[in-house]
C-alpha cells in the first residue's frame, strides 16, 4: 500500500546520490582497467554519446537516462562509467586467471577506434591486478621486475586483508601499475578497496594539475609585487616636490596593476579550490585504506603525502599571494584617491576664496552703482519738483512763493526717498531669492 503522504520533490533523488558512487564486485583473481579523461563541467553531452557507442558495438540496447554512473556487462568485460565534475572515468573489470599481472590490460579488449575517440583528455590510467592469496609471493627483484625495474612503494591495507603495491609511473602501455594481494577479502570488501585505490591515483593527478598554474601566477605575481612596491615608492616621493608626479598617472598605473592581479586571480582560483577538494578526497581515501607498513617499503599515505603536500602548499600560497597583492593594491588605490581629494578639496577653497574676493568686489561696485543711482534717480526728481514749483510760482499764487528756495529744500527729501525705495527693493529681492532656493 502506497502511503498517502506528500513526498518531497528531491526525496528519490536524494536517496540516488547516496548509491551514486557505486563500485564493481572483485573476486580473486581479477583485472581491471580505469580511464580517467577530463572534459571539463559542460563535456557531460559528448561522454554520454561516447558510451551509447560503445554499448551499441556490443549490441546493448541504450538505457533510457545515464545519471552520475552506470554499470553494464559487455560479455567478459564489465564497465563502471561515472562522471564527476571535470572528468569522467571508465573501469573495465574482467575476473578470471592470468599468467602476468599488467601484460595486455584488460583495455586493450577495447575497440580502438572507440578509444581513439574518447572526448577530453585522459588524465589518469590505470591497470590494476588482483592477485588470490595462495599466489607465491614475490621476491624484491621479482616484485621490482612487475613494474619495469622502478622502486616499489606498498603497505598493508583493511587492516592487513590484503597488500597493495604500486611504483605511480606511467609504462610503455601507457598505465600505471597496481598490484593487489588478497589476505582474506570478500569480492565486495577487494571491489571497494579497488575503488578507493584507483580514485586516489585519479583525485591525486586532478589535484596537481593546480600546481603549474600556481607556477605560472607566481612569476606574474612577483613581477606585480615589484611594480606594486616601485609605486608604492614613487608615493612616498611625493614629499619632494622636486620629483613630484601626477597623482593621474600614479592612480592609472595603479589601476592597470590590480586588473593584471585580479586577472591572475580569475584564471587559477577556480584551479586553487579545485586542487584543495581533491587533495581532501585524496587523504580522505588514503585514511580509509587503514595502512600497515610493510618492512623495508615506503607505505602510500607517506609517498604520496611527501609529493602532493607541497603541491598543494604552493597552490595555497599562490592563492594567499594573489589575495594579499589585490589588498595591498586596493589600499594603495584608495590611499591615492584619498591625497587626490585633499588636493582636489584644496583647489576648491581656493577656487571660492578667489570667487568670495570677486563676491566683494561686486558688492562693492554694486553699492557704489547703487549710490550712483539715488543720485541720478534724486537729481531727476529734484528736477521735476522744480519745474511743478516753477510753474506755480509762475502762475501767481496769493502769497509769495520761492520756487528755487522750495526745490532746494525738497532735494534732500527726493534723495532720502529714492534711497529708501531701493533699499527696500533690495530687501524684497533677496527674501524672494531666499524663499525660491
Amino acid at each position: 500500500m502506497l502511503m498517502p503522504f506528500k513526498e518531497h520533490p528531491l526525496r528519490h533523488q536524494l536517496i540516488t546520490e547516496l548509491h551514486a558512487r557505486t563500485y564493481i564486485p572483485l573476486p580473486a583473481p581479477s583485472r581491471l582497467s580505469h580511464i580517467a579523461s577530463v572534459c571539463g563541467e559542460r563535456g557531460s553531452g559528448r561522454t554520454v554519446h561516447h558510451l551509447y557507442a560503445l554499448l551499441e558495438h556490443y549490441g546493448i540496447p541504450r538505457p533510457r537516462q545515464v545519471e552520475q554512473y552506470y554499470l553494464v556487462d559487455l560479455g567478459a568485460l564489465r564497465l563502471l562509467w561515472e562522471r564527476h565534475t571535470e572528468f569522467v572515468s571508465y573501469t573495465f573489470s574482467q575476473s578470471g586467471p592470468f599468467e602476468h599481472p599488467f601484460a595486455n590490460p584488460v583495455a586493450v579488449q577495447l575497440p580502438i577506434e572507440w578509444l581513439a575517440s574518447m572526448p577530453g583528455e585522459v588524465i589518469a590510467a590505470i591497470s590494476l591486478a588482483l592477485e588470490p592469496a595462495d599466489t607465491p609471493d614475490y621476491s624484491p627483484d621479482e616484485l621490482s621486475s612487475l613494474f619495469g625495474g622502478h622502486s616499489v612503494i606498498g603497505s598493508e591495507v583493511v587492516g592487513g586483508l590484503a597488500r597493495a603495491y604500486s611504483d605511480l609511473r606511467i609504462h610503455a602501455d601507457g598505465f600505471s601499475r597496481v598490484l593487489l594481494r588478497d589476505q582474506g577479502l570478500s569480492p565486495n570488501q577487494a571491489g571497494r578497496l579497488a575503488k578507493r585505490i584507483l580514485e586516489v591515483s585519479s583525485y591525486r593527478a586532478m589535484a596537481l594539475l593546480g600546481l603549474q598554474p600556481a607556477r605560472e601566477a607566481n612569476a606574474c605575481l612577483s613581477d606585480a609585487e615589484r611594480r606594486l612596491v616601485a609605486v608604492s615608492s614613487r608615493m612616498a616621493c611625493q614629499e619632494d616636490r622636486s620629483q613630484e608626479i601626477p597623482e593621474s598617472e600614479l592612480l592609472a598605473e595603479l589601476t592597470d596593476l590590480a586588473a593584471e592581479i585580479e586577472a591572475v586571480a580569475a584564471r587559477t582560483s577556480y584551479r586553487f579550490e579545485a586542487s584543495r577538494a581533491y587533495y581532501g578526497v585524496v587523504m580522505q581515501r588514503l585514511e580509509q585504506l587503514r595502512q600497515r607498513r610493510i618492512e623495508g617499503l615506503q607505505t602510500l599515505s607517506e609517498f604520496l603525502e611527501a609529493r602532493l603536500t607541497p603541491a598543494i602548499a604552493t597552490c595555497n600560497s599562490a592563492a594567499k599571494r594573489q589575495q594579499g597583492l589585490a589588498e595591498r593594491a586596493a589600499r594603495l588605490t584608495s590611499l591615492l584617491r584619498a591625497r587626490v581629494e585633499v588636493e582636489l578639496q584644496k583647489q576648491n577653497r581656493g577656487l571660492l576664496e578667489s570667487m568670495n574676493q570677486r563676491a566683494k568686489l561686486q558688492l562693492r561696485l554694486q553699492e557704489t552703482v547703487e549710490g550712483l543711482s539715488v543720485i541720478a534717480i534724486g537729481y531727476y526728481g529734484v528736477g521735476l519738483i522744480g519745474y511743478l514749483f516753477k510753474g506755480l510760482e509762475a502762475h501767481g499764487l496769493p502769497f509769495p512763493f520761492d520756487a528755487t528756495y522750495y526745490t532746494g529744500v525738497a532735494a534732500p527729501v527726493v534723495v532720502l526717498t529714492a534711497w529708501l525705495g531701493l533699499r527696500r527693493m533690495k530687501a524684497r529681492l533677496l527674501k524672494w531669492e531666499h524663499s525660491g532656493n
